[in-house]
């Protein structure tokens, strides 16, 4: 048995410690798709100091981690086409479903919404789908 399971576990205690910190400090919900759609669409100019700093740290810390345990392994395809188009569909997504992963499924859900509740399962199930048609059908991950 592989210790990858330690991994997940200790990712999860990351991501729900910081989620929980910042409904603490913030009074928000911790939605990574809502911190950068704000930014983007610019409705969140009066905290973009702190939206900035949040991103940074959710892009550095991930990257600092990898490095100090000497590197990361990840099955990412080397196909831009799909990573582009992934990028994309997941960004509609998280606009179509006013939330992402970390706000419907680990805020929403943690706090019972119903809303993410329903949207997690509904999303995961879209990406299962996804993923089966892209494997067997298409052939392209």
């Amino acid at each position: 048995m592989d210790a990858a399971w330690g991994y997940g576990f200790l990712g999860g205690l990351m991501i729900g410690s910081a989620a929980a910190i910042y409904l603490l400090v913030n009074g928000r919900i911790m939605g990574a798709s809502g911190i950068v759609g704000e930014l983007v669409d610019r409705s969140g100019r009066e905290t973009a100091a702190e939206r900035l700093v949040f991103l940074a740290a959710l892009i550095g810390v991930p990257w600092a981690i990898a490095a100090a345990a000497g590197g990361a392994e990840t099955h990412l395809t080397g196909n831009w086409a799909v990573i582009v188009a992934a990028g994309l569909l997941v960004g509609l997504g998280t606009r179509l479903a006013n939330g992402c992963t970390s706000g419907h499924g680990v805020c929403g859900i943690s706090r019972l919404s119903p809303r993410g509740i329903v949207a997690t399962v509904l999303y995961v199930l879209a990406g299962g789908v996804t993923m089966a048609f892209c494997r067997h059908w298409l052939g392209g991950i």
